[in-house]
């Protein structure tokens, strides 16, 4: 996948692509996989990175959603839990079972979590994972050896699945690659283009080159797919109108491992403002969180709050032997919600069932949902477009289009390269110095960020240390450290001169200290 050879076919300014997408996290790389799989011209374009915002930023689960079982939404539950169950098959390099305990203190706690984790098994079907089922106190404390054990009667274990999330965004703009697409992240649309009151496509630029000319893009069907960002999409195509979502934050803490030094996570039913927490194991980390607070307006950096992370801690705490404080967090991350807009209400109430809406002018919006049903999403925007389009109609294939890089075998470390791991060893025997470490305290390798760079579209140290590693979220102070050693790598393999270099380490070290508590 090279950035510059993608690039080339824009130069075609009379060509008419079928579908363009805007926007390249999960809902947008979904909308584009179906599209070219289904055999129509389309091209993806991101003003950023891929899954810069919040689709690199989730707590990094493919679930159904117990919270939404207990609300009432049996059919979004489902629905995730069967595109649970297609992604596992899809991408068994990406998506592995994990266990989950919920730890009980009063005596109706199992009984009553129990039955609501056998309807969630049930609603599964035949895509299900191992079943749920009751443990006794010492079974909980096996499995979760540093939960608070004062008051610990038992506990209770249903499976989900666990990802990483800016890993599958990157493979899914290789799939799209794969098969014919054209995915380019950089390229920022500025304005719609219009024939005869319609959406005819769009205007571009470059950011990775913006003194190149604005690019102009035909097209029979423009999908919107930003996000947090689609109302000020939207108003591209009409001034004035009404808002469409709004934004909710949801912050993670990143600890040691030996705050949960086992293979399984816990789920905590019910905090302060009534959500569900998770320490998850990750990355030889620990992933705990989230929070839900209402945002006004959207920014593509969001910050932790302090009340935020003061909320995680104090929650941690009461579950934890172990009692977390600041000094112990080694990251601290913020990504914003795309929530369907209603009236008044706390934004933990709003839908996440993803929407779909038409403008007068033929511009396709959609937003809402969540990585999990990303695919059903992709199929459900790219079935409306083509019919607003005037598409010949042709059914979606992704239901059974593997992920790039499939295998069934997963490397002793779990990285999500799957097939393309192979290829990183022959990179490393080529280059026997590009097996060195990052940093000692990150289990990245300088063969990933030539890899980055030369296969993954990688333009900026923070792509590499965010997204294509993980650096930046396992690690802030680490991250920052190796920044140098990266920057020599990627202007080696972008052709970029030492001012370069100097500029984005200061850059991401300033981001850096913005992911500290």
């Amino acid at each position: 996948m090279k950035r510059d050879q993608i690039r080339k076919r824009l130069d075609d300014a009379s060509f008419e692509w079928d579908v363009v997408v805007i926007g390249g996290g999960a809902s947008g790389l979904g909308a584009a996989v179906d599209a070219a799989s289904r055999g129509y011209s389309t091209l993806l374009l991101e003003q950023g990175d891929f899954a810069t915002g919040t689709s690199s930023r989730s707590t990094k689960l493919i679930h159904g959603g117990v919270r939404y079982l207990r609300q009432g939404h049996i059919g979004l539950v489902k629905e995730a839990l069967r595109e649970r169950g297609v992604l596992r098959r899809l991408a068994p390099h990406l998506v592995r079972d994990l266990g989950f305990v919920v730890p009980t203190y009063d005596w109706w706690e199992g009984p009553f979590y129990g039955l609501g984790f056998k309807l969630y098994d049930a609603l599964a079907g035949d895509l299900g994972l191992a079943e749920s089922r009751s443990l006794s106190r010492a079974a909980t404390l096996d499995r979760i050896p540093t939960v608070e054990p004062k008051g610990l009667r038992g506990g209770v274990i249903y499976h989900d699945a666990q990802f990483d999330d800016a890993r599958l965004a990157v493979s899914l703009a290789r799939t799209l690659d794969d098969i014919r697409g054209a995915p380019l992240n950089y390229m920022k649309v500025i304005r719609l283009r219009k024939a005869g009151g319609r959406v005819a496509g769009v205007f571009a630029r470059d950011e990775d080159h913006p003194d190149r000319p604005v690019y102009e893009i035909r097209a029979r069907a423009v999908v919107n797919a930003t996000g947090v960002f689609c109302d000020a999409l939207r108003r591209l195509d009409r001034r004035g109108c009404a808002p469409l979502v709004r934004a909710s934050q949801g912050v993670h803490l990143v600890l040691p491992r030996a705050f949960l030094p086992g293979d399984s996570a816990i789920m905590v039913p019910h905090t302060d403002d009534g959500r569900v927490l998770f320490a998850v194991p990750w990355h030889d980390r620990v992933l705990l969180g989230t929070t839900d607070t209402a945002v006004k307006r959207p920014t593509l950096e969001p910050r932790a709050l302090r009340s935020e992370v003061d909320f995680l801690l104090r929650h941690a705490a009461r579950y934890l032997a172990g009692k977390p404080g600041r000094a112990d967090v080694l990251s601290v991350f913020a990504g914003l919600r795309p929530l369907f807009r209603a009236r008044g209400g706390a934004t933990a109430a709003l839908s996440r069932e993803h929407v779909i809406e038409v403008s007068p002018s033929g511009l396709v919006t959609l937003t809402g949902g969540k990585w999990t049903t990303y695919r059903r999403m992709g199929e459900d925007v790219i079935d409306r477009a083509a019919e607003v389009a005037g598409l010949e109609p042709r059914p979606s294939q992704t239901l059974n289009l593997l992920i790039h890089g499939w295998t069934e075998e997963r490397p002793p470390a779990w990285e999500g390269y799957g097939s393309d791991a192979e290829n990183l060893k022959a990179l490393c025997a080529g280059e026997p110095s590009l097996a060195r470490p990052l940093h000692a305290r990150l289990p990245g390798t300088e063969a990933q960020v030539v890899w980055a760079a030369r296969f993954e579209m990688a333009r900026t140290v923070e792509d590499v240390l965010s997204r294509r590693t993980r650096a930046l979220l396992l690690d802030a102070r680490a991250s920052a450290e190796c920044a140098p050693r990266v920057a020599a790598l990627l202007a080696r393999e972008l052709s970029r001169d030492a001012a370069w270099q100097e500029s984005q380490v200061r850059a991401y070290r300033v981001l850096a200290r913005r992911y500290l508590p």
